[in-house]
């Protein structure tokens, strides 16, 4: 099978960084190009030492078109709104484009204009595909665009799905945690995330529906509803560098045993390979989905409340971003979908 050639737009964050990374090891892969303005002629490996001996490539300041020239596909690891036009740009080349920002995520443009900025490319918007692989794996197929989802969303969907897919849950019962680790701010300077501000601290932000992720959660679940769904998400943040630890509670719609539950998960997902089901009586660890594309879940009831909770984890820089994007061009290339995304957690 021939290599194709990737191009990463934008690859001097930690999603580019992580996609450098996964790329470089894909045996089906020639990484041909990685731009960064601030960058521009530094090699990677000074930047991120730990690609020292892994590529001489260095950092490019080029635009969206040229980068792109000699690429099959493009990972565009940029800022929402930066990458909208990096797209419209991509897509008169022909090009495949996976996005990783949250600028192609929603369907509905007022609800994007509503939640982040005014939206350039809103003919380019229905041409995207919503790439979570375990979920929309056909229509991921062959797409020429795709969108990847926020990393928390990702948590959740993958949480939810099976419930909310076989009516189990009441969907105006539904109030989701989650606790993400700092690198899911990104590598720009913030006092946030200074190390004296996140050492020794937990705390919540964004809370009373204000987080942007909120309006892709609601979207991907009631897509599998069939009715609106509206979720009370309040994101935390965690002393750690990577993961996130989404736990949702939801009111039960029936009579239904956590056994029943298990097997409904067990069933939903046999067939993937990065999701695992915990046994009944265990939940997930962020640590054991460290540097992974993994998404592990664990479940609970609460019989005196009648009150379901799925408590899952995953990488927010692999699942939660490089990983799935890496997975979704195995997947419009047909490539073995765990193709350069097959390791192991490190622990401890």
């Amino acid at each position: 099978m021939a290599k194709i050639n990737a191009a990463i737009f934008g690859a001097s964050g930690y999603t580019g960084q992580e996609l450098v990374r996964i790329l470089l090891s894909h045996p089906q892969v020639n990484l041909i190009a990685a731009s960064s303005r601030r960058y521009a002629g530094v090699p990677l490996a000074k930047v991120y030492p730990s690609l020292l001996g892994k590529t001489d490539m260095e950092f490019i300041n080029a635009t969206a078109s040229e980068v792109a020239k000699s690429a099959d596909v493009v990972f565009l690891a940029l800022p929402h709104q930066v990458s909208q036009n990096a797209a419209g740009e991509i897509a008169l080349t022909g090009k495949r484009i996976i996005d990783l920002s949250a600028d192609f995520r929603l369907a509905d443009v007022k609800t994007y204009e509503e939640w982040y900025t005014k939206h350039t490319q809103q003919d380019l918007l229905k041409k995207f595909v919503y790439g979570l692989p375990e979920l929309f794996r056909e229509e991921i197929k062959g797409a020429q665009m795709i969108a990847n989802p926020g990393c928390y969303p990702t948590s959740i969907l993958l949480a939810l799905a099976p419930v909310v897919k076989m009516a189990l849950i009441k969907n105006d019962s539904l109030i989701i945690n989650s606790c993400s680790g700092v690198s899911g701010a990104g590598r720009e300077p913030s006092v946030g995330s200074l190390f004296c501000e996140v050492a020794q601290g937990f705390k919540a932000y964004k809370a009373g529906g204000k987080h942007r992720h909120t309006p892709e959660i609601e979207q991907g679940l009631t897509r599998f509803a069939g009715a609106p769904v509206k979720v009370t998400f309040t994101p935390h943040l965690l002393p750690v560098n990577r993961g996130i630890l989404s736990t949702s509670y939801a009111s039960l719609a029936k009579k239904v045993t956590a056994a029943e539950i298990h097997a409904c998960f067990q069933d939903f997902y046999c067939s993937e390979n990065f999701v695992r089901i915990y046994p009944l009586g265990e939940l997930p660890n962020i640590n054991a989905v460290t540097g992974t594309n993994l998404c592990d879940i664990g479940i609970a009831l609460d019989e005196r409340t009648e009150r379901l909770i799925i408590v899952s984890a995953i990488d927010n820089l692999v699942k939660g971003a490089a990983g799935q994007a890496a997975q979704n061009m195995n997947i419009i290339f047909d490539f073995p979908e765990g193709q350069g995304l097959e390791t192991t957690s490190i622990f401890p």
